[in-house]
């Protein structure tokens, strides 16, 4: 739900411009800690796209069974076009990364294809999980586009009754995952996994809104650092970024607390550097390539730029923020795009990615435990110096 996905935005990585995955893996690490990887054949994201898709209309099916829900036909006709409409279209980058965590994380005798079409159901779960938040999102940020088209409430005259349709895809994750995993050793951990973050996320948006003051004028008092930092955390960060990781750890068999907490860490950091990036698009990317129209400063949202702008603004700017932060006027918003500029916010931008990125990179050669570096370069290679 995060406006990281106003990301179709979402993304992990761009799976139409990711570069060949090397799956055979020449790691440095402490093999008696973790499997030994698989040594297995190069896979790019567009084949494994191909495959996640060749799944969906099997998905729809166990979603919308005829035998089991025969005598609610109408409901699950339109169950139907709520899952086409709203999850298949993304870029599919959660799922994406969680079926390529598995394949790092998973030993080699295991890595079936049985095991594969598991990982990628449970790379859909993730994906309904994610389309259920962008639509409740929506509806709350009164946002217009999304992955370049209408927002769902937008559509068809279904207003408000998208909350419905938003509850109706958190309900679909949680009954596939029951159909495909339900009496194996790792479904309780992936069920309280999925359910913990559900509640860590809504904490997040009940932050975000909070410091909006539900859509009245935002409490610029409330704009901190720490504020922000915490709503990063739980309305993007758990998600987009420790969630698919920690369903592929669970499900590949890794239970060990001190691997998860490591993994944990560095997903963290990569959450609130993804989050940062999105608030900076949303005002200065290109909405030809981000697929959406910004709406954080009409919204007053607590963003990385109004955050930063505060900590920095003169008495006199101040008050030009409070006069036109969180209205719809284009004459006032103008005005603080104007006074981002004055402060230099671009500029501290690009100095923040760089100095993120290597700090990052440095955190990922100090993971140990055993796990895929690798694996986290390509998650950090792939958001550096996004532009969607």
């Amino acid at each position: 739900m995060s406006r990281v996905e106003k990301m179709s935005s979402q993304d992990i990585y761009d799976c139409h411009n990711f570069d060949s995955i090397e799956m055979a893996s020449t790691l440095d690490v402490n093999k008696k800690d973790m499997h030994s990887m698989p040594q297995t054949s190069i896979l790019t994201t567009r084949d494994e796209s191909r495959e996640m898709m060749a799944l969906w209309p099997d998905v729809v099916r166990d979603l919308t069974d005829a035998g089991r829900y025969r005598d609610v036909p109408d409901a699950t006709k339109w169950l139907a076009k709520v899952l086409q409409g709203n999850v298949p279209s993304g870029k599919k980058n959660r799922a994406l990364s969680l079926v390529y965590a598995y394949r790092k994380l998973v030993p080699a005798d295991e890595l079936t294809d049985d095991n594969l079409r598991l990982a990628r159901i449970l790379g859909w779960c993730v994906e309904m999980f994610q389309a259920s938040f962008l639509v409740l999102d929506d509806i709350m940020d009164h946002s217009q586009m999304r992955r370049g088209q209408p927002c769902w409430y937008r559509q068809n005259n279904i207003g408000l009754a998208g909350i419905n349709d938003g509850n109706l895809l958190e309900s679909c994750s949680y009954q596939l995952l029951r159909t495909h995993f339900r009496g194996k050793p790792c479904y309780v951990d992936l069920l309280e996994t999925l359910m913990e973050y559900s509640h860590r996320t809504t904490l997040g948006q009940t932050l975000d809104l909070l410091s909006t003051n539900f859509g009245n004028k935002p409490n610029l008092n409330l704009f901190t650092m720490d504020r922000y930092n915490s709503i990063c955390k739980y309305k993007t960060a758990y998600y987009s970024f420790v969630m698919p990781v920690q369903l592929a750890m669970y499900f590949a068999g890794v239970k060990d607390p001190e691997v998860h907490r490591q993994a944990k860490t560095i997903l963290l950091e990569m959450g609130h550097f993804f989050q940062v990036q999105d608030d900076y698009l949303d005002c200065f990317g290109d909405p030809q390539v981000t697929g959406k129209n910004g709406t954080d400063i009409q919204e007053g949202k607590c963003s990385w730029l109004a955050v930063v702008a505060l900590q920095r603004a003169t008495p006199a700017q101040r008050k030009v923020f409070e006069e036109c932060y969180g209205y719809e006027d284009p004459e006032k918003v103008a005005k603080v795009k104007q006074l981002y500029n004055d402060l230099g916010l671009q500029l501290t931008y690009s100095v923040y990615e760089e100095e993120s990125y290597n700090l990052m990179n440095t955190h990922i050669q100090q993971i140990s435990r055993g796990l895929p570096h690798d694996l986290f370069f390509k998650f950090l290679e792939k958001i550096y110096r996004r532009d969607s």
